[in-house]
């Protein structure tokens, strides 16, 4: 299982424009992608933070997620919002007993 948390700031200017893109990414995720067990776009504490939650069964649900229309066309657009780079941070389980753990 592959679970991971992006954090990111956004420029104060594009925050609507962010949170208009987010939701639409989101929708469509929730929609059409069953493999994708979580996804969730949460604000975070300080001006302007935001995480998006992922969690994908393998590799290759996770490389399809990132080769849909929807994240080819929407991901590019959010880009220029951010405001510096981005820092993607895994969580492994501690257990290899716990449901859905590959450890």
């Amino acid at each position: 299982m592959i679970f991971f948390i992006s954090r990111f700031t956004v420029k104060p200017e594009c925050e609507a424009e962010f949170i208009r893109l987010a939701t639409a990414l989101t929708e469509k995720v929730r929609a059409h992608e069953p493999k994708t067990l979580y996804y969730a776009f949460y604000r975070a504490d300080g001006p302007g933070r935001f995480v998006v939650v992922e969690s994908f069964p393998d590799e290759a649900a996770e490389h399809e997620h990132q080769s849909t229309p929807w994240f080819t066309q929407i991901v590019p657009q959010m880009i220029p919002c951010f405001d510096g780079p981005y820092v993607r941070e895994y969580f492994h389980p501690l257990n290899a007993s716990v449901k859905g753990s590959t450890a």
